[in-house]
């Protein structure tokens, strides 16, 4: 299994999800801060994860990731999209390096939980999310139980395009 973890963080993602992998596939931790990277390359040495790949990338630039095209079977954004300027262009990219039938996860913040989580004017709403992702694209599959200040949304890339 080929995962990305867009917008990778401390890591914490990324590295469950290398250790379930238990060494087969690979997991690719992408961020725009440097050290955040740094961190998770050492974190995933030291736990022996050779199936860890950072990648530097402004998520917001179409191909930044330099993954090919439907190369991937799962897309992770989580608290990300609250983050980014040009959220489009997240989803877009995580289409494009998804083949079809790959899946995108999305966990975000419901709210701000005064001072908890981003500020109100930046919430992007499970509503908003859903909106974005079909825009792109995608296909909702399912919404899922993500904690109590979060929503988790799994949509799939359609198998064939079809032209309205």
């Amino acid at each position: 299994m080929k995962v990305a973890d867009f917008g990778a963080g401390s890591g914490a993602y990324t590295l469950a999800i290398a250790g379930a992998l238990e060494g087969y596939g690979r997991i690719y931790a992408i961020d725009v801060q440097r050290d955040l990277l740094r961190r998770i390359a050492n974190e995933a040495a030291r736990k022996e994860l050779n199936n860890v790949e950072v990648v530097w990338a402004d998520l917001e630039k179409r191909g930044a990731t330099k993954l090919a095209d439907d190369a991937l079977d799962l897309v992770l954004i989580s608290n990300l999209l609250f983050q980014v300027e040009n959220k489009k262009n997240v989803l877009s990219e995580s289409f494009r390096v998804l083949h079809p039938g790959g899946r995108l996860t999305i966990i975000d913040w419901q709210e701000s939980f005064g001072g908890m989580g981003p500020q109100k004017g930046d919430v992007v709403t499970k509503e908003r999310a859903l909106t974005l992702a079909k825009e792109v694209g995608y296909e909702l599959q399912r919404e899922f139980l993500a904690g109590a200040h979060h929503y988790g949304l799994i949509f799939r890339r359609p198998l064939a395009v079809t032209k309205v």
